[in-house]
């Protein structure tokens, strides 16, 4: 990891700038994208993700809903993360942003931005925040795998 995102305050604003400007946010009304409905019981977060794979590619992924500062910014890394990446890839970095999350051993040169929620592991209560996005994420490639 660089020096510089082991700087508190860079991660911090890191996270505010994806909350405050959400990469890839907003849905698309188009059939050729999958889509789940993600919703917690144990904060506001409520949010759609959507993602378009082509020959085993994500071409896009893209967001909605109502969500926290947590959830919103942890979502937006993540599509920036996970665009123009294979499924294996892909399935590698949430492999590695969950073994973070849990506070085990991960790559974090994948990670990139992401590793501004390294810490979350320490507020139980946020895990939710910084997994929902990628959770709905991980379920729409594995069903993506099972329909083809």
């Amino acid at each position: 990891m660089s020096e510089m995102l082991k700087d508190p305050m860079i991660l911090r604003q890191l996270i505010m700038d994806h909350y405050e400007f959400p990469r890839n946010h907003g849905l698309v009304d188009d059939t050729t994208y999958s889509q789940k409905h993600m919703a917690s019981e144990s904060c506001i977060d409520d949010i759609v993700v959507q993602v378009k794979i082509i020959d085993d590619k994500i071409i896009d992924i893209r967001f909605d809903g109502v969500a926290c500062t947590i959830s919103t910014a942890s979502t937006s890394m993540m599509t920036e993360l996970l665009i123009d990446k294979t499924r294996l890839e892909a399935k590698k970095i949430i492999e590695a942003y969950f073994m973070m999350i849990d506070n085990q051993r991960y790559d974090e040169a994948i990670l990139n931005e992401a590793i501004a929620f390294s810490n979350v592991y320490k507020q139980p209560n946020r895990i939710k925040c910084a997994t929902i996005g990628w959770k709905a994420i991980k379920e729409l490639i594995e069903e993506g795998e099972v329909n083809e």
